[in-house]
């Protein structure tokens, strides 16, 4: 009873269960850098997806005038993408690279104990999700430019081969025809991945219209997730007796009936790791990170695991180099492989893999041309040994992944004295197998080991180094920290008397807010002609007060929309309805003749969009309506920006660039472009329209 006393109900919720978006509702998962987002917050330029496949693509926008964006950079990969030439079919219409791909992928494969909360006064709306995918980025626009690069090499091969051919000889053919395929073999070809990847690449994109979190139809689509119809006989579902709802919450049989893999390969899970033996618990770790100190390698081991069972494990399918222990090449290249790159055998891959570790018992440093010079393998191969172990740096070579261990060799000697016994047999045989100078192994051993003593600094010098330069830095400090109290001081003497002075003028109660920003919607001017004074207070609805609800139901509405088609205003009309009290003002029946007027009066222009003669577009639909002055410093942009569209229903960007130029020259920014299409236009299909006028 104290504890219920300690904790009372402040509140009970009714929750209402929600279908309507219940097939159609996804969460979408994406990462934003701040830094590099478009300035608006709006990152998304264009979608698209696959229906079948349920995969999404998002091309969202990139702050070029971040300063954090490399220009010279984006305007390379822009160039090497499209070329000089600037098309339909180009990636990147700005010649810059302002935007990047994202690309879906199933997040959870059961989301039926997922759901959506809408809380709204006093009521909670759960609408179920259909499912969950994650964008990551993509980089096709990478083997674009591959494929750019190869068709202007074998156009240049083909030139010059034309060249010094006289005249085409005749040459001998040899035709082959196939076998008839089996069924297994359709089984396979049908399973294989390159034929599932070629049966997805067919299936076309759909472009999607993208709607921001301030649109209109965005608001309308959230209504949905509301309970349409909040009788008991639609919501039985969460009519539940106690013990019943229990149940829900917590099933019997909750486990999901998943295939478990025996081993984790790429993404290791600690928790099925331990349940392995540890031998294999080392040997799984080892083939996944390659290079590991011991001292991190008993921070992942389970607690209570003695040292010397794991160090008696470790050395089964690892080495020691430097203090640090590599995995065996044995381990990573079984018997049975082979080269990805050149097709060796994994015997020829360990015995260049050995050499190459054996070669940082020698020293820190690493040359990649000695290496493919003594083991006779292709680059990748040699780049592949390396890229395990060390890292690659300009104009010295490749270091040693991590630093040398000192405290491992102190600790246990009777390993390191076996593990170089082992390493002079593994010497022994490469000199054998690569022909290898002994005299000079030796004179490069004493060098290297010598170099790297010399750099090598005690953990106890450093620490007393910091000590002793904090020590110093401490007195300046704390200068630097009384000047700044005694600034401090002197500006909160003057701030206290600044607050007397203010307090000294009391606001007046009755003193109406400042509307000087609002003022030129209704300055005497009606769609651009004067009106008189009579006129004028007829306009601003003083003497009818359905008149003034309506005037400031429309200005609000074009203060957020900027451009709107009378069937987008009369819907956003209607839903304004329905969320007024009943016997509200605006019930008494407004006709469209008067809402057009009451636009037309509000400081809007209706903007003759030409739509083509085939277009599906309604007659409420061709009417465009748009706030001409807004009174920001972007009622010029804007107004030049509908006056090009009454010459066309929908531009290109550089069509858009063009025109606003040769309007305002070389003042016009990027920054107020993007400004002004955003307020005013939508992109779809690499087109911008108005909004409301695109016609899918």
């Amino acid at each position: 009873m104290e504890n219920e006393d300690d904790d009372p109900i402040i509140q009970e919720l009714d929750v209402y269960l929600a279908k309507s978006l219940a097939e159609k509702l996804y969460l979408f998962q994406y990462p934003i850098r701040p830094s590099m987002m478009n300035y608006d917050g709006v990152p998304h330029l264009s979608a698209r997806i696959k229906p079948k496949q349920q995969k999404v693509e998002l091309d969202m926008a990139v702050n070029t005038m971040s300063p954090n964006y490399c220009r010279s950079k984006g305007e390379q990969i822009a160039l090497n993408v499209d070329g000089t030439c600037n098309d339909e079919t180009s990636t990147y219409s700005s010649k810059l690279m302002d935007k990047q791909t994202f690309s879906s992928i199933q997040a959870a494969s059961n989301t039926s104990r997922y759901a959506v909360a809408f809380y709204r006064k006093g009521e909670i709306h759960v609408t179920p999700l259909h499912g969950i995918l994650q964008m990551r980025p993509s980089f096709t626009y990478l083997d674009k430019a591959d494929t750019k690069y190869r068709e202007r090499e074998a156009a240049n091969d083909a030139g010059d081969s034309s060249q010094d051919e006289g005249e085409d000889d005749v040459k001998q053919v040899t035709v082959r025809f196939s076998r008839p395929e089996s069924e297994q073999a359709k089984q396979r070809r049908a399973q294989s991945y390159e034929f599932l990847q070629k049966k997805q690449a067919e299936e076309s994109w759909v472009h999607l219209h993208y709607c921001g979190i301030k649109d209109s139809r965005s608001e309308h689509e959230r209504q949905y997730l509301l309970c349409q119809n909040q009788t008991m006989t639609e919501n039985q579902e969460l009519m539940k007796s106690p013990s019943e709802y229990l149940q829900m919450l917590m099933p019997v049989n909750v486990e999901e009936e998943c295939e478990k893999p025996l081993a984790p390969s790429n993404v290791l899970s600690m928790a099925q790791l331990r349940t392995l033996p540890l031998a294999d618990q080392i040997k799984i770790l080892m083939k996944n990170v390659k290079v590991i100190p011991f001292a991190n390698l008993m921070g992942l081991m389970a607690a209570g695991t003695e040292s010397i069972a794991v160090l008696r494990c470790i050395q089964q399918v690892a080495m020691l180099v430097q203090g640090n222990w590599v995995v065996k090449s044995d381990v990573m290249y079984p018997k049975e492989s082979s080269s990805p790159h050149s097709g060796v055998s994994a015997e020829v891959l360990c015995r260049g893999r050995d050499f190459v570790m054996w070669k940082f018992t020698q020293g820190r440093w690493v040359v990649r041309k000695e290496v493919a010079t003594v083991t006779k393998l292709c680059q990748e191969d040699v780049k592949e040994f390396l890229d395990q172990i060390a890292i690659p740096r300009i104009n010295k070579g490749w270091e040693f992944m991590l630093p040398f261990d000192e405290d491992f060799i102190k600790k246990h000697p009777d390993v390191v004295q076996r593990q170089s016994m082992l390493w002079k047999g593994i010497q022994s045989k490469l000199e054998k197998v690569f022909n290898l100078s002994k005299e000079d192994l030796m004179s490069k051993k004493t060098d290297t080991t010598s170099a790297a003593s010399s750099t090598v600094i005690p953990g106890d010098q450093t620490l007393n180094r910091a000590r002793a330069k904090a020590k110093e830095n401490q007195a300046r400090l704390e200068k630097d920290l009384q000047k700044k109290k005694e600034q401090a001081k002197l500006s909160s003497s003057v701030t206290v008397v600044a607050d007397v002075h203010i307090k000294e003028e009391p606001m007046s109660d009755d003193e109406s807010m400042d509307t000087s920003t609002y003022e030129s919607f209704n300055n005497g001017m009606v769609n651009g002609v004067h009106v008189d004074e009579n006129s004028k207070e007829s306009l601003n609805g003083d003497k009818d007060p359905v008149a003034r609800e309506l005037m400031e139901f429309v200005q609000s509405t074009f203060r957020r929309q900027y451009v709107l088609t009378m069937s987008e205003l009369k819907r956003l009309f209607n839903l304004h309805l329905a969320s007024l009290p009943p016997g509200h003002t605006l019930f008494s029946g407004i006709s469209d003749k008067m809402l057009q007027e009451t636009v037309l009066n509000s400081g809007c222009k209706q903007i003759m969009v030409p739509f083509p003669p085939q277009s599906t577009a309604t007659p409420e639909e061709q009417k465009v309506f748009a706030l001409w002055t807004c009174g920001d410093t972007h009622d010029k942009e804007r107004q030049a920006l509908l006056e090009l569209f009454s010459k066309g229903h929908r531009l290109r960007r550089n069509m858009i660039q063009t025109g606003m130029s040769q309007e305002f020259g070389e003042s016009l920014s990027k920054q107020q472009l993007d400004k002004v299409l955003k307020d005013c236009c939508v992109c779809y299909g690499g087109m911008w329209y108005l909004k409301g006028t695109v016609q899918s």
